[in-house]
Order: C-alpha cells, then structure tokens, then sequence
C-alpha cells in the first residue's frame, strides 16, 4: 500500500503555460543540485514560490528561511523530483549555471511564458521622465544575466519571434550582461509576455508595469483577482 505522506512519483514532464513560467524562474533565481534530485528557489517574495510551487505541481512543499547577503533573511523551497530535474538537464539547464547558461531547449509556443518567468526572477522595469523633453516619459524592459551567451540566445529569439531587437550591453567590471527593450519595443514584448488575466507572475513587478504604463495610455490584460 502506497503511503499517503509520501507524494507519488511524476511519471512524466509535459510543457505548459506554468511549467515554462517555472523554468523561466529556475534559469535565473533556481538551483539544481548535485545530487541529482533536488531542485530549489531562492526568493524575497513568498508570493512568487507559491506561485513556483503551484506551477510545477508541488504545492505541498514548505517554504522556509534562510540567510541572505548582507544578514538579510530570504525565503527559500527546496523539493526532490527526479523527473523533473532530468527535464531540466535535457533542456539545457545545470547545476552551479549562473555563468555558464547557455541556450535552452524553449518551444515557441511557451517561449514567452518562460520569458516572464526570466524576467520575474532577474530582470527588471523601470520608468521616469526625461528631463531633457518636456512631458516625456521612457521606460525600459531589462533581461539580466552572468552568461552573455545566455543573453544572447534570447536577443535572438526575441526578434525571430517579435522582430525587435532590443540593446545589449556587458559590464567589464561585474561581467553581468543587460538586455534592454526601451518603450516602443517593450510595449510589444510586454504584450506577448503577458497575453491574458491570470498568467502567472509576480505581482509586484507587474504592478510597477501597469502604473507605468497608464501614463502612456496603455494597459495590460485585467488581472482576475481584486
């Protein structure tokens, strides 16, 4: 008799809307560990591992605190799958990758979920007006990552799919590479990144973009929940 503690076995990893939002978090703020089994993320919003946790089927998981940088306290799940960590190896993710990432085995179709999922993990949105026009206010959609191989296998992807192209910049100081879409080509991507109510995301971050984006006139789909 199969114990009822002891949460069975994932048979098989299939590609999904939630599943792609996962990866997308696991490639930027997630961990393979050597083990072979157990994958983990690291996050200040407990709200975004809820989110991680549903997306990959294991809302059971506790999550429990650690410490950060600087004495600050971080939140942190850590889970063992099996299936799903081969799923990772074979689709281009490994233990210790923050450097060495490189392209991952994405469909089109999810392209764009695991893109806010990136985004959620390491990216960021930024807006202000520009003093030297009057009334004029920019904002800019920014990727992040150690690995500019990694950044470059989504600059690609991102015009082949949409057809901008976006700035790309390497810091020689923390060889941390930037992929920034300013306001014209950030509204295109923001569209397919967020193409319905209710994806999943990390609220906060989409709140930032909404309060830009209604001093522009625009708006992203409504969310569902008040």
């Amino acid at each position: 008799m199969a114990n009822p503690g002891v949460k069975p076995k994932r048979k098989e990893v299939v590609w999904s809307p939630e599943l792609a939002y996962a990866i997308g978090l696991i490639a930027t703020d997630g961990t393979l560990s050597r083990d072979g089994r157990h994958i983990g993320l690291t996050s200040k919003d407990i709200d975004q591992l809820d989110t991680f946790l549903a997306c990959v089927g294991r809302p059971e998981v506790p999550i429990s605190r650690k410490k950060g940088g600087f004495r600050s306290n971080i939140t942190h799940v850590q889970f063992s799958d099996i299936t799903l960590y081969d799923f990772c190896l074979a689709i281009g993710l490994t233990p210790n990758k923050t450097k060495t990432i490189g392209e991952l085995a994405i469909p089109d179709e999810y392209f764009f979920d695991f893109l806010r999922g990136h985004h959620d993990g390491d990216g960021c949105f930024y807006s202000y007006f520009d003093p030297r026009w009057k009334s004029s206010f920019m904002f800019y959609l920014t990727f992040i990552s150690a690995s500019s191989t990694h950044m470059d296998w989504i600059r690609w992807n991102v015009e082949r799919l949409v057809g901008i192209r976006g700035h790309m910049t390497t810091s020689a100081r923390s060889c941390i590479t930037q992929l920034k879409y300013a306001k014209a080509d950030s509204l295109k991507l923001l569209g397919r990144m967020y193409p319905q109510a209710g994806v999943p995301h990390l609220k906060r971050k989409r709140l930032k973009i909404e309060e830009a984006l209604r001093i522009v006139g625009e708006s992203l789909p409504r969310l569902v929940e008040t």
